[in-house]
């Protein structure tokens, strides 16, 4: 039999057992599981510095801390629920904000949150470590396609 070399992944499926990993802490079943999505992306052959870190990134467990607010997070995801984050920007201002919760990514070395921000009315990337708090509001979020909110995607020029 042949060996075959198509994926047998999409990426949106190995991001989803991504974040289902990251916030499983270090348990027996956590580690193999990490193990196994190692190996998937050890045999796609990747070659760029970039790719490289975040496929490392995918396969580390969260803090414990982070991993508890990675779950509420996910739930809101799943749930299509509005949450209430509580984050510290890169100058170290806290603010609250209510997000729509989009999906879940990683970049090099770190996990977002991407969503539509009610507050700041537009998208937003909120790095799973500058959260403080989330909390889920039961508050039902509209809608939105993943792939038109994903911030670090190279976009195509305008036609002229």
């Amino acid at each position: 039999m042949a060996n075959v070399t198509t994926p047998l992944l999409t990426t949106a499926e190995i991001a989803a057992l991504a974040l289902s990993l990251a916030h499983l802490g270090e348990g027996p079943q956590a580690i193999t599981a990490r193990r196994g999505l190692r190996n998937v992306f050890d045999n796609l052959g990747v070659d760029d510095d970039v790719v490289a870190a975040t496929l490392d990134t995918l396969t580390r467990p969260l803090a414990p801390e982070v991993a508890r607010r990675a779950r509420t997070i996910a739930g809101a995801v799943t749930g299509r629920q509005v949450v209430r984050l509580h984050y510290r920007d890169a100058g170290g201002r806290v603010t609250s904000r209510d997000v729509e919760p989009v999906t879940c990514l990683v970049h090099r070395d770190h996990w977002y949150l991407v969503g539509w921000c009610r507050t700041k009315v537009g998208i937003r990337a909120f790095r799973f470590d500058r959260i403080v708090a989330v909390e889920p509001t039961m508050v039902p979020a509209r809608p939105h396609r993943a792939e038109r909110y994903l911030p670090f995607q190279r976009r195509r020029a305008a036609a002229a």
